[in-house]
C-alpha cells in the first residue's frame, strides 16, 4: 500500500530544512491512497488510536475516508482521486515522490480552489518560490503536466486561471522582497503560458463555448476542506 500526503504538510515537507517562505498553521493531515486500499489503510490508521468517522466513511468511503485522533485532529485520505471543486488525479503516480503527491498534482489542488483562502494562498507561493516550473524535464513543478490537464477539462482551465491572476494580484501584500516576489511572479507566469499554449481538446473547446452561463465547479462539502 503506497501513502502520500498532501494539503500543508506536503508543501512544508517540500520546503527547504528551515520550512517555507511564508508561514502557515497546520490543522490536518491530509493523504492519498489508490483505490483498492482502504482496508489496510483503516486497519493501519485505527491500529495507531486513529478514530474513523464511521457515517461518513460509509457514504463516501469509494472517494474519501476521514479519521481523527484522540486530540480531534482530522486525518483525511483521498481514494483515487481528488474531487473537491474540481476532479484532480492525485494517485496516478504515487511513486513519483518518497513522501508527497508529486509536486504538480499538490499545486493542482490549490490552483482547483474556487473561494481562494489566504492559507491556501500562501501554499501557492510556497510552491512557486521554493520550486521551478519545468517543461517536458519532469523536475519541479511539471507545468507541462498540469498544462495537459487544463486542456481537458475547461472548468479546470477557468478556475486555474482565476486562482493565478487573483495571486499575482495579491503578492504585492506580502512583504517578500523584490526577489523572491519576482521569482514568484516569474514562475506563475511560465506555468499560465504552459496552460494557454497547450493544445485544447474538442470537449474543452466546446465547454468553452457556454463559458461562465453555467457553473463550472463542484461545491465542497464544509468539512471537505484540505489544510
Amino acid at each position: 500500500m503506497l501513502v502520500r500526503v498532501l494539503g500543508s504538510v506536503a508543501v512544508h515537507l517540500q520546503a527547504p530544512v528551515a520550512g517555507p517562505l511564508l508561514k502557515r498553521p497546520i490543522k490536518d493531515i491530509d493523504v492519498a491512497i489508490r483505490r483498492g486500499s482502504r482496508a489496510a489503510v483503516t486497519e493501519l490508521l485505527t491500529g495507531a488510536g486513529y478514530v474513523p468517522d464511521e457515517m461518513f466513511n460509509t457514504l463516501h468511503g469509494a472517494q474519501r475516508l476521514l479519521f481523527y485522533d484522540p486530540n480531534q485532529r482530522k486525518l483525511d485520505v483521498f481514494v483515487g482521486e481528488f474531487s473537491m471543486c474540481h476532479v484532480i488525479p492525485i494517485t496516478d503516480r504515487l511513486e513519483h515522490d518518497l513522501l508527497t503527491i508529486p509536486l504538480a498534482e499538490l499545486l493542482l489542488t490549490k490552483l482547483q480552489i474556487v473561494q481562494l483562502n489566504e492559507t491556501d494562498q500562501r501554499d501557492i507561493y510556497n510552491l512557486a518560490y521554493h520550486h521551478k516550473v519545468s517543461i517536458g524535464d519532469g523536475s519541479g513543478i511539471e507545468g507541462d503536466f498540469i498544462a495537459n490537464l487544463c486542456a481537458k477539462d475547461w472548468g479546470l482551465w477557468r478556475t486555474s486561471k482565476a486562482t493565478i491572476q487573483r495571486c499575482q494580484s495579491n503578492l504585492a501584500g506580502y512583504d517578500l522582497g523584490a526577489e523572491a516576489s519576482g521569482l514568484i511572479q516569474e514562475r506563475l507566469d511560465v506555468l499560465w503560458t504552459a496552460i494557454e499554449s497547450a493544445p485544447k481538446s474538442a470537449k474543452w473547446r466546446l465547454r468553452s463555448r457556454v463559458g461562465d452561463r453555467v457553473r463550472w465547479y463542484g461545491e465542497p462539502e464544509e468539512h471537505a476542506s484540505t489544510q
